[in-house]
């Protein structure tokens, strides 16, 4: 049986401030300038609603990956559950969304969040306990 104090790969503290600073990038603008930043991704008429919701979503995530970069083990595991459902989810909304026509910015979208789930199933795998 592992200890929960095993001590977590610096890599994966660093993916977390990573993660936070790219969230905060794009969070920040969609929940106080969605009217302005959506078009410049191909998006045209926009509810503002929908991208507030998202920057909120990131803010959430990101902030939580900051704030926990030095939590336990078990802290650590459940947030990458977290992060995997996530990003999972995200890449399910962007590829309905392509094949509906999003514009071509949500394939780098796309693109950011499976690199995001590698790093989190890679991570998540690692912290496995042993059996």
């Amino acid at each position: 049986m592992t200890n929960n104090n095993t001590i977590i790969p610096t890599g994966l503290k660093t993916w977390f401030v990573i993660h936070f600073v790219a969230d905060m990038f794009f969070a920040i603008p969609l929940i106080f300038f969605p009217e302005v930043i959506m078009p410049w991704f191909g998006w045209g008429a926009i509810d503002p609603v929908m991208p507030r919701l998202v920057g909120a979503a990131l803010l959430g995530i990101g902030g939580e990956s900051l704030f926990s970069r030095n939590a336990s083990r078990d802290a650590f595991k459940s947030l990458l559950r977290l992060k995997i459902i996530w990003a999972s989810g995200a890449i399910l909304a962007l590829g309905l969304g392509i094949v509906k026509g999003a514009p071509p910015a949500a394939w780098g979208f796309l693109a950011i969040f499976i690199g995001f789930l590698g790093i989190w199933v890679f991570y998540r795998i690692k912290l496995t306990d042993p059996v």
